[in-house]
Order: C-alpha cells, then structure tokens, then sequence
C-alpha cells in the first residue's frame, strides 16, 4: 500500500511513466505520523511514535565519502528532512552506514549493487525511530483533527515578539488548546499562543484575545525595521502583517520632512520615520499606546525628534499645523554620526572661532542649515476602518491655525495625506473609484491631480486594504 507521501509524490508527478511510478513509490518512504484521531482535544504527545525500517550501506569510514558523491547512489540516499544519512556502527566504530531510501535490497538496481560491492560495503537493516519531535506543527495536528478539517491549514499564524497570534476559524474552535499546544512545541522562539475572538474595543480598536498555550504574559518585545517596540498585545492594536507597509510608506519620506501621525499607535510609522531623519509629531487616542509609544521614543533614542500626545485625531489635525509653527523642530542635521565624524565636527568649529586666514580651508556644506522646521510635510493616517471620516477636519486647518497671510507662504506646497481605507469592492478600478468618492465627500471637495493608490493587503474574501495618497487641496486647507 503506498504511503501517504508516495500518493503526493504521484499526484504531483501525474505524466510519470508506470515504471516511474513504481520505482517512485519504491523509494519513497512512508514518514508520515500514524493517525490518532481518538485523540480528541487533549494533546499525548508519547502516541507518535514510528518504526522504519531501512537499509543501510555499512563501509569502512574512509568510503563513506565515495558513496555520497556517487551519482549512481544519488536516488537511493536517504532523503528524509532531519534525518542524518551518515551515522557510526553501533558495533564498529572503524565502519559508517550510509543509510538508503529504501526498505528491501530488490528495490535496488543492478548498478546499484555492483557499486556497493566494489566499495566494500555490505547491507543492514536500520531502524528509524520517529517521534513527536520529528513531525512539523502541519502534520501532527493532520492526524488528530477530524478528517474533513485536515484540508487548511489551522497552524498559520502571526508572530509578535514572543507571542503567536492566530485567528482560527469557528470549526476549529473546539479544538484550539491542543492546536495552540502543538504550535508552541513546534516554534521553540514562542512562550505565548492567543486566538483573535471576533469581539472588538470599539473606541480603541484593538482586539479582544484569549490564550490558547503558553504562558499568559501580553507584554511583547517586537524588532522591525531596526526599531525595538515594547506594549501590551491585549491593550494595543498591532498588526506584524503590515511592516511592508511601515516600510514603503517611511521610504516616501524624506529625512529634512515634519510628520504628523495621526493615529500612531505604539510608533510603528512614526519611530522608523525619526531613525531616518524626519521630525514626527505622534498621536493615539487609546492611553496605553500613548505610554508604550512614549516608551519605545525612548528606547530608539529619538526623543529629540518625536513628540508624543494622546487625544482624537480631529483635534490633534486641527491644532499639530500651529503646534509645529510655534514650536519648531530644530534643524535636521544630518544622518547620526560617527565618533570620529564628531570629532571632526568639533575641529570644524573650532576652525570657525579661529582667527582670519582659517575659514578659507572649511567646506562651506559642512555649515549646518540652522532654519527650524516648522512645515507639516505628511499625515499619515492608518486606521482603516475610519480615517475617512476624520478627513473632514482637514477644512479651513490652516485658517485656524493662524492668518491665512502668515501660513501660505510656509505651505507654498501643501502637505500631503496618507489615509489608509477598506473598500468591498474587489477590483482595482471600482476599489479606486469608491475610495476617492469617498474621500472628496469627506472633504466637500475634489482631489487634485496628485493621487496615488496602494493596494496593502486582502483581509477578508470580500475587503481590501488600501492606501489613498493625496496632495492636501488648497482651497480645503483655507475653507473658511
């Protein structure tokens, strides 16, 4: 009877010849982990156990190598992820077996027998002992789940820090302790399983979890983008799928830029952005992001270029263009420098104080530009689910934040805005045509021509991610 892995093996080679089949099914060996699907909701692990038996190549250890560069063996090496092909003679440790892919010596060609016999070597058999340790996550929990929960796949998941986040489906539900358990024997870097429920914090939009494995500690320490953030996964929304998101939005900005995060979260945009150089005003409504952001500003050591708050997004959009003329960021400096980059900027300025003759020897681009920056150059906005509807504070900004006179001639280019958005409609031009309706409705107001849209990510059969970019109109930013 073929093993589970030969019938893959078949189906994924349908044109084989006969033969080909037979020697395929020959020399593949049935690794797969017996089926216990008794086994319920309560994971025993000493249930997997399996027996091999191999043949094996035994010859002195100075011909081991002869038969691993042979390509007459090449087939019948033992092939079997995490299995080692060499091993010492249990009874002689002057000889080596090689082991085989096969389990009787008929399976073996005439080419085959006549190399071992010129190598000197003689066949025995091998018992592999597989157990729970040997099979992936996917294939234990193949064998215990109900046959017709076997077709997805219920151990993808997340990983945040030391924590793996799943959100399993309502027909694995019943059996999600013993998939947790199996997921964290299977990730020795995970301490923590939680499931997603379908509850949500309604004004914090983070989501509800319950612990599936693992230890019960929340408080995760996640590295992207060369940034270290620390925050509690039950009390912050945090999305690790989304980094490639982080990453393309920071590269549009450039480092001399003032950004305004309107919804910051714990500093997924806004510390990578300060790392490259930007200034970053960053905001979050929910108070437990507010402090692990304020946090993580400080354990990236960018105190001096972010600027945290805690307050709706409307206000802070109405009062972060005033905020940033009042109280500039200081002048962007340049890249952080090296010890002797410092100490040469030290000799640079001593060279300035120094008597007449000397300035002629100094570069005039080492002189800093010490004009404060006082422009918002972006918003970003990524929260999804309602972002639109705060475009609407974007009218008459400029007008509340001073006198028309004093603001146009600092915002001679208007910034731009980052507004991320679901849509249900699944192609790209109808996506497109629904999210800019309902931007220009938000905003009284038609888009520009300067608009992009960035398709992020698919989060349900039926709802899209996407990112509108768009240049601020004028005429929005002075509505009076």
């Amino acid at each position: 009877m073929l093993g589970l892995q030969s019938c893959l093996t078949l189906r994924k080679h349908p044109r084989l010849s006969f033969f080909s089949k037979i020697m395929a099914c020959t020399l593949t060996l049935d690794a797969s982990p017996p089926v216990h699907r008794w086994m319920g909701t309560t994971l025993q692990r000493d249930a997997f156990k399996k027996t091999i038996p191999v043949l094996a190549a035994r010859v002195p250890a100075s011909k081991t190598g002869s038969l691993l560069k042979s390509d007459v063996m090449k087939k019948f090496l033992m092939d079997l992820p995490k299995v080692r092909g060499v091993l010492r003679d249990p009874h002689d440790e002057l000889e080596r077996l090689v082991l085989l892919n096969v389990t009787q010596d008929a399976a073996l060609s005439s080419e085959v027998r006549n190399f071992l016999q010129e190598q000197s070597a003689t066949l025995v058999v091998h018992n592999l002992n597989l157990t729970y340790d040997y099979w992936t996550a996917d294939e234990i929990l193949h064998s215990i789940l109900p046959e017709e929960l076997c077709k997805g796949s219920p151990s993808g998941f997340a990983i945040t820090g030391h924590l793996a986040h799943m959100n399993l489906n309502k027909e694995y539900l019943l059996y999600k302790h013993i998939i947790g358990q199996v997921v964290l024997d299977k990730n020795p870097m995970i301490k923590t399983v939680v499931n997603k429920l379908d509850s949500i914090d309604t004004k914090y939009r983070f989501f509800k979890m319950e612990l599936l494995a693992g230890e019960p500690n929340y408080v995760v320490e996640h590295h992207e983008s060369n940034c270290r953030f620390t925050f509690d996964f039950t009390r912050v929304y945090w999305n690790s799928r989304l980094h490639t998101e982080h990453d393309r939005l920071v590269q549009l900005f450039q480092p001399t830029d003032v950004i305004a995060d309107v919804f910051a979260g714990v500093g997924p945009f806004a510390i990578p952005a300060a790392k490259k150089g930007c200034a970053v005003f960053a905001n979050d409504l929910n108070p437990e992001s507010a402090r692990y952001l304020s946090q993580n500003i400080v354990d990236n050591k960018v105190t001096s270029l972010v600027r945290a708050s805690c307050e709706d997004g409307r206000d802070f959009i109405k009062k972060v263009i005033g905020r940033a003329r009042h109280n500039p960021f200081p002048a962007h400096t340049g890249p952080k420098l090296s010890r002797m980059q410092e100490k040469e900027k030290r000799r640079l300025r001593l060279a300035i104080s120094s008597p007449t003759g000397t300035l002629a020897l100094i570069d005039p681009s080492t002189v800093e530009n010490q004009s404060p920056r006082q422009t918002i150059s972006h918003f970003v906005m990524n929260l999804p689910d309602s972002a639109i509807d705060f475009l609407d504070a974007f009218r008459g900004v400029l007008l509340e934040s001073a006198n028309e006179r004093d603001l146009s001639g600092n915002y001679a280019n208007m910034p731009m805005v980052h507004c991320h958005c679901f849509t249900r409609e699944l192609q790209p031009d109808k996506a497109k045509a629904d999210i800019i309706r309902r931007v220009e409705s938000k905003l009284g107001h038609q888009l520009d021509t300067e608009v992009a849209l960035h398709m992020v990510r698919s989060v349900a059969p039926n709802k899209d991610m996407y990112c509108i970019s768009f240049r601020l109109p004028r005429d929005v930013a002075f509505a009076r």
